[in-house]
């Protein structure tokens, strides 16, 4: 009798394993296709691509400086009085010292004017003299009037006594005697009037007399400031130093107050910087900075919290003496330590953080053919490396470069 042959169950189940494999296979492609298109990309030149590797390292707490040698002191030069330009001594560029003349104005108008205010200054001190002499001649002609009575009374008084026994013996008459009586009481009277007038008088002296000496010395003030103005039109230098934005020609006319120059005075010469606005809140006065190429070293000394354009300014001075053939004007770079350095995970600076603001980078996949956007935290950061706090990992690769146009891709496709 016949037996059925049995088929092993991978070859009565072939075809349907067959067939879920190809359907499996193809949902998997089907997948990976649309995440790799649903998943925002940009391709772009490997060449164009700065990568750098994340490491553990000393993170040296520092800041850029950008700045110019300056002046320590400076003094800008107006015109007191305005003009036409007469005379030029100097120019810009040389050395001047104390006193010494710059320019010379002429000023019609003002020599009138001071001509003018001159006579009037005089008439009032003229006034003021002659009342003062006024004054002393009303002492005078008191103190001479008061003599006068004394000197009557002196008379009648020495009339009388003689008068008196010869009248008592019959040789001189009673009106005689009542006459000289007259006489004496009539010269008291003046002069008890006379000293009362001579003390008014002196009193009134004593209040008039120091206002006048006031008035006398104010007007004399004035009118040595009116002949002043006259020496206002030649410039002289207020101290010695080097000239610098002396733009005046001759013949022009220049105003009150117009600013002519400056005056870089002989105490030396200063570095001020600009620095990033991010580091506002850790400069500190006497924190050290050093010149690019130099090795000079620097110290703080001053900070101005306002910021214009993202910096704010400090200024520096030589912490030793200064260097020869320093220039006012000449640029200077250098880095500024803020004193925390510390061992960190780092990442060289770039112009990525520019556009990611330090939040997120593009990190390598391991093969090193696309990178894909991940969010990052950092710390502090300097010229040349920023401060990993999350996100990264050592051994990490991240494209440093500039992000700009990148902001809507989430993978990076280097070609």
């Amino acid at each position: 009798m016949d037996e059925p042959l049995r088929q092993n169950w991978l070859r009565r189940h072939g075809r349907r394993l067959a067939l879920a494999s190809g359907l499996l296979i193809a949902a998997l492609f089907v997948t990976l296709t649309a995440r790799q298109f649903a998943t925002p990309s940009l391709d772009v030149p490997a060449g164009n691509a700065a990568i750098a590797r994340v490491e553990r390292g000393l993170y040296r707490d520092t800041t850029s400086l950008q700045g110019r040698i300056e002046p320590r002191d400076i003094i800008y030069l107006d015109a007191a009085e305005g003009g036409r330009v007469r005379r030029l001594f100097v120019r810009s560029g040389d050395h001047v010292s104390e006193g010494q003349p710059l320019v010379e104005f002429t000023n019609t108008t003002l020599e009138l004017e001071i001509l003018s205010q001159e006579a009037r200054l005089i008439e009032s001190i003229t006034q003021l003299q002659g009342y003062q002499q006024q004054l002393e001649q009303d002492r005078s002609e008191n103190a001479q009037a008061l003599a006068l009575t004394r000197y009557d009374q002196t008379r009648v008084d020495r009339d009388l006594r003689r008068s008196r026994p010869l009248a008592a013996r019959g040789f001189v008459p009673a009106k005689t005697i009542d006459g000289l009586e007259d006489e004496r009481r009539a010269v008291a009277d003046r002069q008890a009037i006379q000293e009362a007038r001579s003390r008014r008088q002196a009193r009134l002296a004593s209040l008039q007399q120091p206002q006048i000496d006031t008035q006398l010395a104010t007007l004399g003030k004035s009118l040595a400031v009116t002949r002043a103005k006259l020496d206002d039109l030649t410039v002289r230098a207020p101290a010695g130093g080097r000239l610098s934005a002396f733009d005046v020609k001759l013949g022009e006319n220049r105003n009150r107050g117009d600013r002519l120059g400056e005056l870089a005075l002989d105490t030396g010469f200063r570095v001020s910087a600009r620095v990033d606005e991010y580091y506002l809140g850790r400069v500190r006065v006497g924190q050290r900075a050093t010149v690019d190429g130099r090795g000079v070293n620097l110290v703080v000394s001053r900070i101005y919290p306002e910021v214009t354009e993202g910096t704010f300014r400090v200024d520096l001075d030589f912490a030793a003496r200064e260097p020869q053939g320093l220039v006012a004007g000449e640029a200077v770079r250098g880095r500024l330590s803020l004193g925390a350095d510390r061992p960190a995970l780092l990442l060289p600076a770039g112009a990525f953080l520019e556009a990611s603001g330090g939040r997120w980078a593009f990190v390598l996949a391991p093969a090193g053919n696309y990178a894909e956007r991940r969010p990052i935290r950092t710390g502090r950061r300097n010229a040349d490396q920023v401060e990993i706090l999350a996100g990264l990992a050592p051994g990490d690769r991240v494209i440093t470069s500039s992000y700009d146009g990148w902001d809507a891709y989430r993978r990076i496709n280097l070609q």
